[in-house]
């Protein structure tokens, strides 16, 4: 990460998540896992600390669990002087407060105006706006790239020199997130997602997994899936007579477990959101058709 040449294009090592375990991807790139694992959260929530010498910032602090808190400060190898949130859904951005007053450090990141699955003890020092640049350390600088999509007020940080993108929830591991309206709203994730190929990315450091390689193949994969379902909500869409959510569900989900269908839910409104603004898809009170 001191931007020497050729170190951009020399992906970091990654051995694994280990809960509660610091993990040295480089000399500047420590990663810390909650241990908050679940359905949501996969293995746990990715704390990252990034910096050089005695300047040193942590990206999502994860949630407000004590002992998560005081690792992070002991893992930091300078004082903690930022401490930056992807996004403020509870897994990521409650553990800022205590953090905060712990260290002293600043806090960065954005507020959302809705509520529904948000931290809302998130106050910010000051809120970030794509295009921003922060220091952190000699040499170490990251890029504030605003993602809405999964959250209103997503943003990645693009460390510049090695061209890792710490991407929160936009892009994880394994899997895909849901797009809760109308905080999550799927036109502009797949817009966010479209964006990030035209960025200059080496890896990927999701909040939730491992070190993702190719970045822009993973990215142009997800795009591609998410179109895929959309395609399966056209076909589903009747034509006559309008069908609720959770009929749409059961055509459009059919291979996923039916326990996730209430999430999925969540995302089949999204796509016909979608739809409906393209005026592929008609709405009919609670329920939905194709548009005619």
């Amino acid at each position: 990460m001191t931007g020497k040449p050729g170190e951009a294009s020399r992906p970091l090592r990654d051995d694994g998540i280990q809960p509660g375990v610091a993990v040295r991807l480089s000399s500047h790139l420590w990663r810390l896992t909650a241990r908050n694992p679940g359905m949501m959260t996969g293995p746990g929530t990715n704390s990252y600390l990034i910096g050089a010498g005695e300047d040193w910032a942590v990206i999502d602090p994860g949630p407000a669990d004590e002992q998560h808190i005081r690792a992070l400060i002991e893992a930091a190898p300078g004082a903690i002087r930022h401490i930056l949130v992807t996004h403020t859904h509870k897994d990521h951005s409650p553990g800022a407060a205590p953090l905060k007053a712990a260290t002293g450090a600043t806090l960065l990141g954005r507020v959302t105006a809705h509520h529904h699955w948000q931290d809302g003890t998130f106050q910010p020092d000051r809120e970030l706006r794509h295009d921003d640049r922060l220091t952190v350390g000699a040499g170490v600088t990251l890029r504030v790239i605003h993602t809405p999509g999964h959250a209103s007020n997503h943003l990645c940080f693009l460390l510049e020199a090695q061209r890792v993108l710490f991407t929160g929830d936009h892009i994880i591991q394994g899997s895909t997130v849901v797009i809760d309206p109308p905080d999550g709203d799927m036109s502009a994730y797949i817009a966010s997602l479209e964006a990030l190929l035209r960025e200059p990315l080496e890896q990927l450091a999701p909040g939730h997994g491992t070190l993702i390689a190719e970045p822009h193949r993973a990215i142009a994969a997800l795009i591609q899936h998410r179109l895929r379902r959309e395609a399966k909500v056209l076909t589903a869409l009747p034509g006559g007579h309008p069908a609720d959510l959770a009929t749409l569900v059961r055509r459009v989900y059919d291979d996923v477990p039916s326990q996730l269908h209430s999430l999925a839910e969540r995302s089949l409104l999204a796509h016909l959101l979608k739809l409906a603004a393209e005026d592929r898809a008609r709405r009919v009170g609670e329920s939905w058709m194709a548009a005619t």
